[in-house]
Order: structure tokens, then C-alpha cells, then sequence
């Protein structure tokens, strides 16, 4: 009897313990249904196969992650003629390498092998920096081009294909190669911001100067084996080791560029391949060691090392070679985009609670990313992911206060002009930055937080009027963004 009833009980549990699991992975399924419906222009809804159709986007992947696990991916699309991708098909991920490359960084400096605030210039042996008088005086580190904030030139690169003459990275640097002149230094390091691909070629160089290793090798060693990565590589095309199941370029009109499979000799600017699966373990890993969880891989001090801010470009804010400008549905995000000719791809991550989107396909910006960002609304938007901003300001906003400011404001660095309105004592910017309503809440101290925008705004009263822009918790002085343009305080 006393038998019966215990498996009874057992029966039960493991029932209620299945129902549950079978609730949340039915739960998953609507939601992923639910974020593939795009909303299009007229209100109504489509597929988002049915939307890259229309667009002629060949294929995109995508990986869901919430809580710190993979809760759902989705693959649309072929990799090349009627050859349909899967969840194993690796991407051109393009200038996505350049956050995983100062991951690997990170990682090196934190088992103590290199220092990334010493001179680049005592791990280079092949090549040395050029004389500039904006060095003379002040040594290039790798963290000054990790962070783009060496001064160096050469944005991007040119793809080529099998069959070219492959530069050496040597070559690259001293301009021997399409559409760039040899690599030199435009401001002092450390007290600008430039994007630059040449800068990463310089970290690349040093890296393997000082270790005989490739990059490739390196990255596989130090993260991509030790997370089980075997989808994820910075081995070329041309190269012995490269994957086989690859998704190929594709221009606007949907035909394959040459081979489709871009050989990119600057790998850490733009040479990495992976998934979107792979990719968000390594953004996961990152999240754990932001918040505390053990990680074999990536240490708390790595992850808070990568995503501190080093500076503001406007609010254009930057980490060791993650973004952290975006802050959609009000909450901090870690990012990072990446576009090789004819495939690319983003990814996003949130700073606290595991959550994230990785997006990679196989066509054009002007096609990829406009079908990228309306799913990536849509997924957090579904998945309920933004924070509640407490939209009542926190002291009163005094009438002389709201007269004195209201006008428009010139983008100092861009030129838009911008017109702050007023609405039951609330200030807001109509259609200011992604197409959407900007409300100002008050803090005080004529200071702004504003939805959807890291950081906070103070309104200088000088003459004129102008609106400068700052982040909490960063040693960095405020940027000042804009200029009232109409009419006296």
C-alpha cells in the first residue's frame, strides 16, 4: 500500500513537472509566432519570410536568448540558389569579429600574458608604427585601438575572393591594398573617437607577433574551444579548417558576389564566421560574468573591463570594443553591428538579466537591416523586455524654467534641427531619434532623463541655450550635443 501511494505521488509530480515544461515551451512557440508577424505600412501584418521576400532578402538566422539561456532561433531563407540554411549555417559576421577580437583581448590580459595600456609598439616585430606627430609624445596601447580611440585611419576594407591576391596584413597597413593609403594617426590617442578597421589590423599584428600564433588560432584556444564553439571561427576561407556549411553573400538584386565567400585577411576587423546560436553563448557568458555568475571562460573583471565606457561620441557611447549606445525598451544594452559586402549581421545584449537577439543574413545593408531592426522591435516588444520608465517628474518643472528652454535645437555635430515642445507641463521631442515620441522626465538642476536614451541631458543656460549630454557612473566629461537656434532666453 505504502508502495502504491509513493508512486502515486511520483506519477503526479513528474506529470505537473511535464505539464509545466510543456506550458513554457508552448508559451515560447506563441511567442516566437507571435514575433515573426511584421507589422507593415498599412497597419496590417506579414511573415517575416513573406517580408524578406518582398524585400529579396536570401536568408537571415536568428537566436533568442532570456534568463541567460537560448529559448528559441529561427532560419528563413536559402544559404545560396534553393539550398535552404539551418541552424548550423555560419555567417560572414563582418565588423562583429572587432568586439569578439577585444574579447579575446580581455581575456589574455586577465590570465596576465599581454597588458593592454602598454606601448602596441613592444609586441610588433613584422612592422612598427609610422613617425606622426600626434605620437610623439603619447605611446599607441592596444586599449587605444581596441576602443577606437587611437586616431588611427583605414575604416573599412574590400572583400576578396578566390582567385585575388590576397594581402598580407603588413601589406594592408602600408595601404597596399584597395581604396585605403597606409595607415596614420589623426588626433593625440586616448582623447578622440575615430572607428577604425586599421587600428584592429595593428592589435591583430601585435597579438600574433607576440604569441607566433595566428589570430585565428589564438581565439580558438582562448574562446572558442573553452566554450564548445565548433561552428565559430576566424580561419579564412582560404585556409585549411574553414567551416563547409556557410550562407554566401548576395547582392541586391539576390545574385551571389563572385563565390559568395568572402576572404577578409584583416580578420580582426571583419574575418570572423559563426552562427547566431554560438554567437549568443559568447554574449551570454559576458552577461553571467557582468553579474556575478561563475564563469571557467570570461571572469567578472573581463566583462566589466569590455563594457565600461571609455567614451562619448555624441551619445554615441563606447566599451573595449562593444557598443553601449542603445537603449531600447529603457534598458542598457552591449552591442555591436557588423556589414561585409552582401551579408552581416548584429547583435544585441542586455547589461542585467541574460536577455538578448542575434541576427545574421545574406544580403545588402540598404535590404538586411531595415527586416533586422523591425524584428528585433518586435522580439522585445514580445517578449515584454523594456522597463517601465516612472514617467512623473521627480521635482516640480517651474514655468520660468519650461518658457526659458522650449524653442528648437540645432544637433551641434549632425545639423538637424530639433523642436522641444510642451504638453500638460510635460517637455517632449516629437520624432527626435528612431521615429518615436521623446518625453523629458525632470530630475532637477535642469536636468533630463529622456525614454529610450542612455544617460541624462542638463540644459546650460548660457547664451545661447545649450543641451549637453552625459553618463552616470563614467569618467568621462558631458558632451554638448545641442544649440537652442531660435530666439533670446
Amino acid at each position: 500500500m505504502k508502495k502504491s501511494i509513493c508512486l502515486f505521488f511520483i506519477s503526479s509530480f513528474l506529470f505537473c513537472c511535464n505539464k509545466k515544461i510543456e506550458s513554457q515551451q508552448e508559451n515560447e512557440i506563441r511567442k516566437q509566432l507571435a514575433v515573426t508577424q511584421i507589422p507593415v505600412d498599412d497597419g496590417d501584418t506579414i511573415s517575416i519570410h513573406e517580408l524578406m521576400r518582398r524585400k529579396g532578402l536570401k536568408s537571415l538566422s536568428v537566436a533568442v536568448f532570456e534568463d541567460y539561456n537560448i529559448i528559441w532561433t529561427g532560419e528563413w531563407g536559402v544559404k545560396f540558389d534553393s539550398v535552404p540554411i539551418n541552424q548550423k549555417t555560419a555567417y560572414s559576421t563582418a565588423s562583429i569579429s572587432k568586439p569578439i577580437t577585444a574579447t579575446l583581448c580581455a581575456i589574455l590580459e586577465d590570465k596576465g600574458l599581454i597588458d593592454l595600456k602598454a606601448p602596441v609598439s613592444h609586441y610588433l616585430k613584422r612592422w612598427q608604427l609610422p613617425k606622426n606627430k600626434f605620437i610623439e609624445e603619447v605611446d599607441v596601447t592596444l586599449e587605444h585601438l581596441l576602443g577606437h580611440t587611437a586616431g588611427t585611419s583605414q575604416g573599412g576594407f574590400t572583400d576578396f575572393y578566390e582567385g585575388d591576391t590576397i594581402p598580407t596584413i603588413v601589406e594592408s597597413l602600408q595601404g597596399k591594398i584597395p581604396d585605403n593609403d597606409s595607415i596614420t594617426f589623426s588626433f593625440i590617442p586616448g582623447t578622440d573617437w575615430k572607428y577604425s578597421g586599421g587600428g584592429y589590423t595593428i592589435a591583430m599584428m601585435a597579438l600574433e607577433d607576440h604569441f607566433g600564433k595566428s589570430l585565428a588560432d589564438l581565439a580558438k584556444e582562448h574562446l572558442f574551444d573553452p566554450l564548445n564553439l565548433r561552428r565559430t571561427t576566424m580561419k579564412q576561407p582560404n585556409e585549411e579548417g574553414f567551416l563547409k556549411n556557410v550562407a554566401r553573400a548576395h547582392n541586391d538584386q539576390g545574385d551571389i558576389i563572385r563565390t559568395g565567400i568572402p576572404i577578409t585577411p584583416q580578420v580582426s576587423a571583419s574575418g570572423l564566421w559563426s552562427t547566431p546560436s554560438e554567437m549568443a553563448l559568447i554574449l551570454i557568458e559576458i552577461q553571467k560574468a557582468l553579474n556575478g555568475i561563475d564563469s571557467d571562460v570570461i571572469s567578472e573583471s573581463v566583462a566589466t573591463r569590455l563594457t565600461n565606457l571609455t567614451i562619448l561620441q555624441g551619445m554615441m557611447s563606447w566599451g573595449l570594443g562593444w557598443e553601449r549606445f542603445n537603449w531600447f525598451g529603457n534598458l542598457d544594452w552591449f552591442s555591436h553591428g557588423g556589414a561585409n559586402t552582401g551579408t552581416g549581421g548584429y547583435v544585441y545584449a542586455t547589461m542585467k538579466d541574460g536577455n538578448g537577439m542575434v541576427f545574421l543574413g545574406n544580403g545588402p545593408n540598404s535590404i538586411r537591416i531595415p527586416i533586422i531592426d523591425k524584428l528585433r522591435d518586435n522580439i522585445i516588444q514580445t517578449h515584454n523586455w523594456g522597463a517601465k520608465m516612472p514617467w512623473v517628474n521627480k521635482e516640480e518643472l517651474s514655468d520660468t524654467l519650461l518658457i526659458t528652454i522650449l524653442g528648437n535645437y540645432k544637433d551641434i555635430k549632425f545639423g538637424p534641427v530639433l523642436e522641444l515642445k510642451e504638453e500638460d507641463g510635460k517637455l517632449y521631442f516629437p520624432m527626435a531619434w528612431r521615429g518615436v515620441r521623446h518625453d523629458l522626465v525632470y530630475e532637477g538642476n535642469n536636468t533630463f532623463i529622456i525614454n529610450d536614451i542612455p544617460g541624462k541631458f542638463r540644459f546650460v543656460l548660457d547664451e545661447p541655450i545649450k543641451i549637453e549630454y552625459y553618463r552616470e557612473g563614467a569618467n568621462i566629461l558631458p558632451t554638448v550635443m545641442f544649440e537652442k537656434v531660435d530666439g533670446q532666453r
